[in-house]
């Protein structure tokens, strides 16, 4: 096993001072159920936040919407005052209702709201990057123009209270649209070894050095099932889950790994990831599994 950089290599956002190792961390998965209401255990959940940290991690993904404001508090109780290096990376743009259903939030009004109660929550003065998800449709991106939405989040960046600002769920119209409003440091969209439709979005991006953050790297709520991931694992001494994170972490410079988990253990295993280089027959395998799906 040939290793790696610790934590998959430095990637420094365009335009920016902000430079965190490729490995990050995703909070998704420390609130309860269905990303609603506490966690079963906060305890546990404060300590994969410490674990991550200690371990090298200096990027964290989160939204306000997770809980509703719960895994942001989680955060600030876990690591504030923060470290001086980490970058925390939140989004808007979606509310959760009383049943947990994810709620388009796209007025100027909800916008602001928003902004202000990741600021509170997170115990910030200013959001390192805050990223206005697109929520046109629930099954993914869908055309639709960001220009109001994004005008809001650029006004607030002018105020000084977001640093920088990135996209989610976009296409690439959506993209080309917003980097015209505003400079844009970061794509947020759905990316993993079976679902690759933004293969060429990923290449262009990184001739400008923008980072693509892929969600759901290992599927999301359906896991990745490959018999070819699979047999690379065996063949590797590894985890598929390992394998398809380590592919993600080989396939371009610009992209940067948000692996989430509420368990400690489990951070250990996804961050194994980064020591991990892939032969090029194994590469050349699981490059064959989107033209299979």
């Amino acid at each position: 096993m040939t290793v790696q950089n610790k934590l998959g290599g430095t990637f420094t956002f365009p335009g920016t001072s902000m430079t965190v190792n490729r490995m990050g961390y995703g909070a998704m998965q420390l609130a309860g159920k269905g990303v609603f209401g506490p966690p079963k255990d906060l305890d546990a959940a404060v300590a994969v936040l410490r674990e991550a940290v200690e371990s090298g991690v200096d990027h964290i993904d989160t939204s306000d919407f997770y809980g509703p404001h719960i895994t942001n508090q989680i955060i600030k109780q876990a690591l504030h005052p923060y470290p001086k290096d980490l970058t925390i990376v939140t989004k808007i743009s979606a509310k959760r209702g009383p049943d947990g259903s994810w709620i388009p939030a796209f007025s100027r009004e909800e916008l602001i709201s928003a902004v202000h109660d990741n600021l509170r929550n997170l115990g910030l003065e200013a959001l390192d990057v805050v990223n206005l998800r697109a929520m046109f449709s629930h099954l993914g991106p869908a055309e639709g123009s960001i220009e109001p939405m994004l005008t809001v989040l650029a006004e607030l960046q002018q105020q000084g209270l977001v640093k920088h600002v990135g996209l989610s769920n976009v296409t690439p119209k959506q993209v080309a649209e917003g980097r015209g409003i505003c400079e844009i440091v970061g794509v947020q969209n759905l990316y993993n070894v079976a679902q690759r439709s933004d293969d060429a979005l990923i290449d262009d991006l990184a001739k400008d050095g923008i980072a693509y953050v892929p969600f759901f790297p290992l599927g999301g709520f359906t896991p990745l099932q490959s018999s070819t991931l699979d047999e690379a694992a065996a063949e590797l001494g590894a985890t598929p889950m390992v394998v398809a994170l380590a592919w993600l972490l080989q396939r371009s410079p610009n992209i940067l790994l948000i692996p989430g988990t509420s368990s400690v253990a489990h951070l250990r295993v996804n961050l194994s990831a980064a020591e991990l280089v892939l032969p090029g027959e194994v590469l050349e395998k699981l490059n064959e599994i989107a033209l299979v799906a």
